[in-house]
């Protein structure tokens, strides 16, 4: 891969509005970016050239006739999808072995950032039914992280982040189901917004994975991942979640005032070992000192999570037992899955339901922080990236500890439905980034938006990219 990288997603729209760039070209140059590094980070499940090009094609001749605009902000611009996601005419194997077939329509999502004017170049690698933080199968592969292609970009939108990250696509979608956007951001330099549940729609599904996953953006700045959050927010008239709109973009311009901001390190609880990485500690306690510094209240204080993890694994693996019914070959699928989606059948009773009641006193006692403070900021994971393949061939029980003891700080937001925004929080002393997240109460994504954007003033992550990946060595 050469230095050519994709601009960001709001200069691109600039250039393209403006007329300095055709969309064809644009696309002519992800496609060949995404060929050249497809053998080495595998972020892609498939790669739609012909068709993206003719959406193209189509894009600038609306743009010759002077289409562009507020009404149709994305126009012209590649961008990737998360392989969970429906897009006519391909298939939605959602990281899983065995012959999809093609889809009809396209989901809410992607059919709204088609009426903002996207491109859409491909759909991206995840792991299978988008069960852990790392985005490796025998459906695929192995998807690779830009800064070291011998660890994982995390997952399970793993392929979206490591697109962006390397410079493939100025943006992509992903969804977060236990921090599945926020995750990859985190070891791969990304912003990533978990916006409130329904922001976007997940729409064939009225709700995904029991309520608990949503999609949301993963970009290189706070701006771009507005940008894409605005644009592809919005429901369906089938949706069961339906939040008053945001205006993210907005956000991303304005200060956030002074605020009171709890930092918290932790963790959820869950009855198995996990610790803290000093290297991570380190690393959000000192972009909470400059939160400090910036001007904003900033003291130590911890949410009462309580037994919320009984919440989450109902949810959680009776969304896979739903998911497996799409699965044409179930004897294909991983044996942790069917070991999950057993377990999703068994408490998909009297225990899910309860798991749902549950939400409403859980609203309530996590939010009485919100009392207090307006920001949380916490870890985004308690580890740096792991090496490629050091999960992949786990037990259930092996895999569960495993990813747990990497990322328990994530989860409880999805239970919750709220929002939350990975920023970057540097990287370790071997090059691997690490995140810090900022999480707020229901609706409160313009006001993480502008905190996030203060932030990246005062750290600039946006300036810093991964090696030239042939200069990097894939162990």
């Amino acid at each position: 891969m050469t230095a050519d990288r994709a601009e960001s997603l709001a200069r691109t729209a600039r250039a393209l509005a403006e007329g300095e760039v055709t969309s064809r070209a644009l696309t002519e140059r992800t496609l060949a970016r995404i060929e050249a590094a497809q053998p080495v980070l595998n972020a892609f499940k498939l790669v739609r050239a012909e068709a993206a090009l003719a959406e193209a094609d189509a894009a600038d001749r609306e743009l010759a006739a002077g289409a562009g605009g507020s009404g149709r902000p994305l126009l012209g611009v590649p961008l990737a999808v998360k392989d969970d996601m429906d897009v006519a005419g391909e298939p939605t194997a959602f990281g899983c072995r065995g012959d999809f077939p093609p889809k009809t329509a396209d989901s809410e999502a992607v059919r709204r950032l088609r009426a903002a004017g996207a491109v859409i170049v491909g759909k991206t690698n995840t792991c299978e039914l988008g069960q852990w933080p790392f985005t490796e199968g025998p459906g695929f592969g192995d998807t690779r992280n830009p800064w070291n292609p011998g660890h994982t970009p995390g997952g399970s939108s793993g392929g979206s982040a490591a697109a962006v990250a390397a410079g493939l696509v100025p943006a992509a979608l992903g969804s977060d189901g236990a921090g599945s956007v926020r995750i990859p951001a985190a070891w791969t330099h990304l912003v990533g917004i978990k916006p409130q549940r329904g922001r976007i729609s997940t729409w064939p599904w009225p709700e995904a994975f029991q309520g608990i996953t949503v999609n949301g953006p993963l970009a290189r700045t706070v701006a771009d991942a507005a940008l894409l959050l605005d644009a592809a927010s919005g429901g369906h008239e089938g949706d069961l979640h339906r939040p008053e709109p945001v205006r993210a973009a907005e956000a991303a311009t304005r200060d956030p005032g002074r605020l009171r901001i709890a930092l918290s390190l932790r963790m959820p609880f869950t009855a198995t070992p996990k610790q803290l990485h000093p290297v991570v500690r380190d690393r959000v306690v000192a972009l909470a000192d400059r939160l400090a510094a910036l001007g904003h209240d900033v003291e130590e204080a911890d949410p009462r999570y309580g037994q919320i993890g009984l919440a989450f694994v109902p949810r959680a693996t009776a969304g896979i037992a739903e998911w497996t019914r799409q699965v044409p070959d179930v004897s294909l699928l991983d044996r942790r899955t069917r070991e999950a989606a057993r377990m999703g059948r068994l408490l998909g009773g009297a225990p899910l339901r309860l798991a749902r009641r549950a939400e409403a006193a859980l609203h309530r006692r996590v939010g009485a922080v919100f009392s207090t403070y307006d920001v949380v900021i916490a870890p985004t994971t308690a580890a740096p990236p792991p090496r490629v393949g050091t999960l992949a061939t786990m037990s259930g029980w092996r895999t569960d500890r495993a990813m747990i003891a990497a990322c328990p700080y994530a989860w409880p937001w999805n239970v919750l439905g709220w929002p939350g925004v990975n920023v970057p929080a540097g990287r370790t002393p071997g090059g691997l980034p690490v995140g810090a997240q900022l999480l707020g109460p229901a609706g409160s994504e313009p006001l993480l938006v502008s905190l996030a954007a203060q932030l990246e003033a005062d750290q600039r992550w946006f300036e810093q990219w991964p090696k030239s990946l042939p200069d990097v060595a894939v162990s």
